[in-house]
């Protein structure tokens, strides 16, 4: 059973990570797009905002969904969708066109993203649910270390164009993995029909609860920091710093390294000093840390060793911040986790579109203005914490729940 499970999560997981490659993977290609294009780096950043925008409201829709349509057939259309998507992106003339493209693609994208969780939780509880996705957040985890040097050798020997073509056969791929690997897990029995009243009930409770709302922003400014960072760091790595597409990507991963250690270790922290503790040190690491990083940029020292590092601790912080947040949300409402799981993965892709779509305009190619603007979104998170009086007792102790990032 144990096995079966795992062989199960590993391809949840490798289904999963579809959606974020399709962000990761895209990032050293974006200077060229914008070249080949004719546009400019602010236009550019909005075809990675439009899918976090997408790839959040989505969410909303695919979780009823799976509930009155059984798992297996929502994560299939989602997939062709994203194919379809995909290679209207590859052949897109224009910049409105690959936006609108985008759009699409983060819709289709995030049924693969959100039903994988109702799949675990139709399966197995308690212990064997957390091993299950802790295997589905180890294989997603890879996906920023792995994506733009991936993406960089498809550059190598296409162009931006084929990184699409790319991600639409993965897409394709994933079609028989979902109909003959999978089970389908939500019987027809227990199938129910969308239900406006009660969801709407769940909705306004959760909105009014300050602690949930508090927690869900600590994360999705958190995230919002790191979404920054994606929109902005290939341009900054080849223009001031002059990286190629694939040095850009070793950059880029060792960048990630901080944070997927650093959550990794979030669990056992939150269970020897408490969860409160965790996030109160992590939040106020997070903004000190960035707030320093853009002071030391902005008095001149913007080398690319300074920068690394400065952004290694940034994420390392964040690394604790979003998971414990997280869970810390989601640990009061048991019987609509999977609503409030929603509106929490909503809220933190809508917040990183909308601050990328604020940020972009003053986005010049140069590591002080990326590091600001990751330093407002990093004191934003701060000062949610801080308002929202949600971390409660410091040295409360709360069982470890699997990261989620």
């Amino acid at each position: 059973m144990r096995d079966s499970l795992f062989r199960m999560a590993f391809v949840l997981g490798l289904l999963t990570a579809v959606g974020p490659f399709a962000i990761d993977m895209y990032l050293p290609a974006l200077p060229a797009m914008a070249g080949d294009l004719a546009t400019t780096e602010s236009v550019a950043t909005l075809t990675l905002a439009i899918y976090f925008l997408s790839f959040g409201l989505a969410q909303m829709i695919y979780g009823p969904l799976s509930d009155a349509m059984g798992r297996k057939r929502p994560m299939i259309i989602g997939a062709l969708i994203f194919t379809a998507a995909s290679i209207a992106a590859g052949c897109a003339p224009s910049i409105d066109w690959l936006i609108a493209a985008r759009a699409v693609q983060g819709f289709g994208a995030a049924a693969l993203m959100v039903v994988p969780r109702a799949v675990i939780r139709d399966v197995a509880s308690g212990p064997a649910a957390a091993r299950a996705m802790a295997a589905i957040m180890m294989v997603l985890s890879i996906s920023p270390l792995l994506a733009p040097l991936a993406g960089s050798m498809v550059l190598a020997w296409s162009s931006w164009r084929g990184i699409f073509l790319i991600l639409a056969m993965a897409s394709l791929l994933s079609l028989p993995l979902i109909q003959f690997a999978l089970p389908e897990t939500l019987s027809s029995i227990h199938q129910r029909p969308v239900r406006v009243a009660p969801i709407w009930a769940g909705i306004k409770r959760l909105l009014s609860d300050r602690r949930f709302m508090g927690l869900t922003m600590v994360a999705a400014f958190g995230i919002a920091s790191l979404f920054v960072f994606i929109s902005a760091a290939s341009f900054v790595y080849s223009q001031q710093y002059g990286l190629s597409p694939t040095e850009f990507s070793f950059a880029f991963a060792a960048n990630a390294v901080g944070f997927f250690i650093a959550s990794q270790f979030a669990g056992r922290l939150s269970e020897r000093f408490g969860m409160g503790r965790v996030i109160s040190w992590a939040v106020t690491g997070l903004a000190m840390c960035s707030l320093v990083l853009a002071g030391v940029i902005w008095m001149g020292l913007d080398t690319l060793p300074v920068l690394m590092a400065g952004l290694g601790l940034v994420f390392t912080c964040l690394g604790l911040v979003v998971p414990t947040a997280m869970v810390m949300s989601l640990d009061p409402h048991p019987g609509i986790a999977g609503l409030a799981a929603s509106i929490g993965g909503s809220a933190q892709m809508v917040t990183g579109a909308v601050m990328i779509a604020l940020s972009s305009p003053f986005m010049d190619s140069s590591a002080l203005t990326m590091t600001a603007a990751i330093a407002v979104c990093t004191c934003l998170a701060w000062v949610a914490s801080t308002l929202s009086k949600a971390l409660g007792d410091p040295h409360t102790r709360i069982a470890p729940v699997p990261d989620r990032h």
